[in-house]
């Protein structure tokens, strides 16, 4: 599916190239893609829901042709999520329904917690993107998730920096990471990913993501179990209608992180994806748009 881009000037500075397929006085959906992808992630669902639902689709801060900004602290998650708030007043919404897999839906999340509480985000999709409370949680105490979590010291570590800007972000992805079931993927789709890997100043910004988060990742050595001392954030239960999509077979996030979540999700759905990896979205693409379906119906 050919997918336009319109650029759309934010109040804040920030430039997004931004998908907005569908009629304009449809319920709006706001689709964020995680790492290391853009709005492309997406390409299935706003196929199928763009007929009904206005689907807006941005590539986000420091992902291809968007803004990319210096400094790490231009990635911090309170800059992330201030930049969809802005997106939707640029579109003129009043009100929407949040999407978000791996970084985007950590960053939906945070969107959700705070356009509950000012009435404009009405329900919430998550796609194999933890809750920030419970992830944290289990870096210290959970072996699994520690372990498959390491790659983010590299992430981090920019001692790797000049061997990204120099062959790209795909080299960095070979040394540290396990590219879940990239034989899944079609090969055009995975060949226009590789072309936005090769930009070495990109990838930066794409790591910046890593960089300017506040969650710790101790190292295998440290002791399994809650750092003295240490209290979890403050953060208020999410209590608009949320729909957890959970692909069982994510290494990189197993299926710990559904432990508990109904404690901080007071009204949850929660659809489990058998023998799928991280990449639900595309992976699996029937069952997530059957799923939305299903919790999108009036």
């Amino acid at each position: 599916m050919e997918l336009h881009q319109t650029r759309i000037t934010l109040a804040n500075g920030i430039e997004l190239d931004v998908v907005d397929e569908g009629p304009r006085d449809a319920p709006a959906l706001i689709f964020l893609h995680g790492f290391p992808e853009n709005h492309r992630t997406w390409r299935h669902q706003i196929a199928h829901l763009s007929d009904r639902y206005r689907c807006i689709a941005p590539d986000q801060r420091g992902y291809r042709g968007s803004s990319r900004p210096e400094g790490v602290e231009a990635y911090d998650a309170s800059e992330l999520i201030g930049d969809i708030f802005h997106l939707a007043a640029a579109l003129g919404l009043k009100e929407f329904t949040i999407v978000g897999h791996d970084w985007g839906g950590a960053i939906a999340w945070g969107v959700a917690l705070r356009g509950q509480e000012m009435g404009m985000v009405v329900r919430a999709i998550i796609a194999n993107a933890p809750h920030p409370l419970i992830f944290q949680k289990l870096l210290y105490t959970n072996h699994n998730q520690r372990e498959a979590s390491q790659y983010i010291r590299d992430f981090r570590d920019t001692a790797n920096d000049a061997l990204v800007r120099e062959q790209g972000l795909g080299a960095l992805l070979e040394r540290v990471t396990n590219w879940q079931n990239d034989d899944a993927m079609e090969p055009a789709e995975r060949d226009l990913l590789r072309q936005d890997w090769s930009n070495g100043e990109a990838a930066i910004a794409m790591l910046n993501w890593y960089r300017a988060s506040a969650i710790d990742v101790p190292d295998m050595e440290a002791p399994f179990a809650l750092p003295e001392g240490w209290e979890a954030p403050t953060l208020p239960n999410l209590t608009i209608p949320t729909l957890v999509i959970w692909a069982l077979d994510d290494t990189a996030l197993p299926a710990e992180n559904l432990d508990g979540l109904d404690t901080v999700v007071e009204n949850m759905t929660l659809v489990e994806v058998p023998n799928c990896g991280h990449f639900v979205p595309w992976e699996a693409p029937d069952a997530v748009n059957a799923a939305m379906d299903a919790f999108l119906k009036p």
